[in-house]
């Protein structure tokens, strides 16, 4: 074993230009505050193969040079739409029986790692302080949230939609095997 190349990586990307395959897997960023966060969101849309990326309210989009230092193209590849109203975002997504979950700590979210998706999953990640919208909250099907050991209550926003946005992969990924 040894590490790739700078170059090999950028051959290796280059080959997959388009995801190797689609998930039933939206998510949505509700008055996020940081450019950085939202680049390194769509980062990891990218990376986790989200397939559409809603910015909500205060949410910055591109084209943006902060936002672009963290997302480094992704923002270019990842299919995404501003709208001011989240809202609405979420209601479409339903009728299309999307299930809406909340990164959010509420007094019925449950442990990220004992979530899982039972078909197309929107995940919704809210502003770095306060959280999603209070009016968000009625529509979600379920909160998740991730466990700290420390002090402090939760992580970064970026940081946290990873370590979940991953999670979800997963768990659509070993479904979509299951029933090939």
């Amino acid at each position: 074993m040894r590490k790739l190349t700078h170059a090999e990586l950028i051959a290796r990307q280059q080959q997959q230009q388009t995801p190797r395959f689609q998930l039933p897997f939206t998510a949505v960023l509700n008055n996020i505050r940081s450019l950085h966060n939202v680049g390194s969101i769509f980062r990891t849309c990218d990376g986790a193969g989200v397939e559409k990326l809603w910015l909500c309210g205060i949410t910055g989009y591109p084209p943006d040079a902060q936002l672009a230092k963290t997302a480094l193209g992704a923002e270019r590849r990842i299919n995404w739409e501003y709208r001011a109203d989240v809202c609405s975002i979420l209601k479409e997504l339903k009728a299309r029986n999307y299930r809406i979950v909340l990164l959010e700590q509420t007094t019925g979210s449950i442990s990220h790692d004992e979530f899982e998706p039972g078909g197309p999953v929107c995940l919704v990640a809210g502003n770095e302080i306060e959280g999603v919208a209070p009016s968000v909250v009625p529509l979600c099907d379920a909160a998740v949230e991730i466990e700290m050991a420390g002090l402090k209550n939760s992580l970064n926003v970026s940081v946290a939609f990873g370590i979940v946005a991953y999670h979800i992969r997963s768990r659509l990924k070993a479904r979509m095997v299951l029933s090939c």
